[in-house]
């Protein structure tokens, strides 16, 4: 053959196959699985069908570990739209586990079976399966299953009103998506961290990180994270009473929302518009958005959703005079928002049925639940304001000191609004009562009772209340005096944290855990004498202050604490057990003396402790 025939038809064909081939060939499973999960913020049917691509590949070559990741997603995808379906990924995963080589997708596993569990609105198993991710992630050492945990933990700690402690994991999953390089899971966590700051009553605070939070988003086009993160930037405009922005972005979220087909989002978005209605006093419109807001939820499964829907039902109802169809409505939004443990919607619908029974001229029910809503409110005050105080000792934002006196004076300007508040209230009930023949001995009462609940107040700020020990701010407080004297000798802090502490709540209950927590408490107490001090920190931490004390003293006394705590005799039912602690302990020195320091070199060996089989105290040097 001549060599311009056998260029043409023979070795030309072939170089364009070589040049071509590579451009026509099938994504990998791995390239696939990353697809989907970048659509899945953006665009979830898409990402449902990519991950579903990726298990068709996955037929021709199977492997465990992708399979199971796939079906992660669909897990994730089909919680908040078809539990059956959720819940078949969930049985088929759990098959595949045993053959997998990355132990850390146990964890994902137990995300997805929490998340279901918390739109059904059985935030106690949700929270246990939470718990049980965090620590196989850890133990997994797998940094995106970890992140992935601690954010669903975080969350739902905001939402039973954990303040502090979701802002600590929040902050934690931030860092490791921030390390992960994952973009637009770090806009989720600033939207998290938004709406803890919306729950706190700091609105304005909410408002700029859910702004941040979404100019983020935009970036990378997630557009379902946008529809979301612009229906929590409508709810906190909305407390802060810019009633036309928080209509804007109602609006944005629910134009997003249609545009990717997310039903989900429509609802929410269509339940924040009929709010503002409600507002404007226009109950017609209100409904119409309401039964939109029903239609597009169908059978989803977020029960937290259709109490929200329900309580502006109820407003409406009440605002139409219907006041039995307003009362049967705002009593099933009751039942959920209990049976969720969300501290702030429950508040506000006591109030709303409060209204109307008052309205309907009901004033017996009218009366208990006012009662309800001001025993509600006043948990709620009282717990902001803690939690606001224990979010200034984890240095989320690593803020400046400046900063956190900013934060402090807005407390101390909280506090004082909330005692005006109390006060003006106090005054209506002298003036309901009528006692104007008596009104010098009135007010000299209302002075001993305003002395008296600022007495109590001050106590509550600074003592734990089940344990009777200082709370974590007295003790830190504490700690902090210390190393602020000037020329102070060196001292010395203990980190203790019970072991298998969860498993004694998980199976006594969590009455013997509160009873366990005292004995402790007690048995500390017994083990420390002026001028040492112990505090509890939350939950089965405690802190002990060793002033004038060295690294190998407090080495001692910390084992002398764990000896001591070693041989508490503990009984439930017939059956004895026991109980053991781990600590951490670490000195002041040269350049390593402030409280944030010693807590996390304490932490740090607190940790090592643990991990080294517990029951043990470990001391870390500076």
């Amino acid at each position: 053959m001549p060599l311009p025939r056998l260029l043409r038809h023979v070795l030309l064909p072939l170089l364009l196959a070589v040049l071509v081939a590579p451009a026509l060939a099938e994504p990998s499973v791995r390239e696939l699985l990353e697809r989907a999960r970048a659509a899945t913020d953006r665009d979830p049917i898409e990402g449902r069908r990519l991950a579903e691509a990726a298990l068709q590949a996955l037929t021709a070559q199977p492997d465990a570990d992708l399979e199971i990741e796939a079906r992660l997603l669909l897990c994730d995808h089909h919680a908040e739209r078809d539990p059956e379906a959720a819940q078949r990924e969930v049985k088929i995963i759990g098959e595949l586990l045993p053959r997998a080589r990355r132990s850390g997708l146990r964890a994902g596993l137990l995300g997805c079976m929490g998340q279901m569990r918390e739109f059904a609105s059985d935030t106690v198993r949700a929270r246990a399966l939470y718990e049980e991710a965090v620590q196989l992630a850890e133990q997994a050492d797998d940094a995106d299953m970890l992140a992935n945990a601690l954010y669903q933990r975080g969350y739902l700690r905001g939402v039973q009103g954990e303040l502090a402690s979701g802002l600590t994991d929040l902050r934690r999953a931030h860092q490791l998506y921030s390390k992960l390089e994952q973009a637009p899971r770090v806009a989720n966590v600033l939207n998290a961290i938004a709406i803890i700051y919306n729950r706190m009553g700091d609105h304005a605070q909410a408002r700029d990180y859910f702004q941040q939070s979404l100019r983020q988003l935009e970036i990378v086009g997630a557009l379902r994270e946008q529809a979301v993160t612009l229906h929590n930037l409508g709810r906190a405009l909305e407390n802060l009473g810019d009633r036309e922005a928080a209509r804007l972005q109602y609006e944005a979220a629910l134009a997003t929302s249609r545009r990717i087909d997310f039903p989900r989002g429509e609802a929410y978005a269509l339940r924040g518009i009929a709010s503002l209605a409600n507002l404007a006093g226009t109950a017609d419109q209100a409904l119409a958005r309401l039964d939109e807001a029903d239609a597009r939820i169908g059978d989803a499964p977020d029960q937290r959703l259709r109490a929200q829907i329900l309580l502006q039902r109820g407003i409406a109802l009440r605002l139409k005079k219907r006041y039995a169809e307003s009362v049967q409505a705002l009593e099933r939004a009751l039942r959920i928002f209990a049976e969720a443990d969300s501290r702030n919607e429950l508040a506000a619908t006591y109030g709303a049925l409060a209204a109307t029974h008052a309205e309907a001229g009901e004033w017996r029910a009218a009366f208990e639940r006012e009662a309800d809503f001001k025993t509600e409110s006043d948990r709620l005050l009282r717990l902001q304001l803690d939690q606001r105080f224990a979010t200034l000792k984890i240095e989320f934002d690593t803020a400046t000191k400046d900063r956190e006196y900013a934060l402090l004076q807005r407390e101390n300007r909280a506090t004082e609004q909330a005692l005006q508040h109390e006060q003006r209230a106090n005054q209506l009930k002298v003036i309901v009562i009528g006692l104007a023949a008596v009104l010098l001995l009135a007010l000299a009462l209302l002075m001993l009772r305003q002395w008296r609940t600022s007495r109590t107040m001050r106590s509550l700020a600074l003592t734990d209340e089940l344990t009777g020990l200082p709370n974590r701010r007295a003790v830190l407080t504490r700690l902090q005096a210390l190393l602020d004297q000037p020329g102070s000798p060196p001292c010395a802090v203990l980190l203790a944290d019970l072991d298998h502490f969860k498993r004694i709540n998980d199976e006594h209950g969590h009455l013997v855990g509160d009873e366990v927590l005292r004995s402790v408490a007690a048995r500390l107490t017994e083990s420390v004498r002026e001028p040492m001090c112990v505090g509890r920190l939350g939950g089965e931490e405690f802190l002990v202050v060793l002033p004038d004390t060295d690294l190998e003293a407090a080495r001692q006394a910390a084992e002398r604490i764990r000896e001591s705590v070693a041989s508490l005799e503990l009984q439930r039912g017939a059956t004895p057990w026991k109980l053991t602690v781990s600590l951490g302990v670490a000195a002041s020195g040269p350049g390593v003396g402030t409280v944030s320091d010693m807590l996390r070199r304490a932490d740090a060996a607190l940790y090592d402790a643990k991990r080294a089989g517990r029951n043990r105290v470990i001391a870390l040097v500076a």
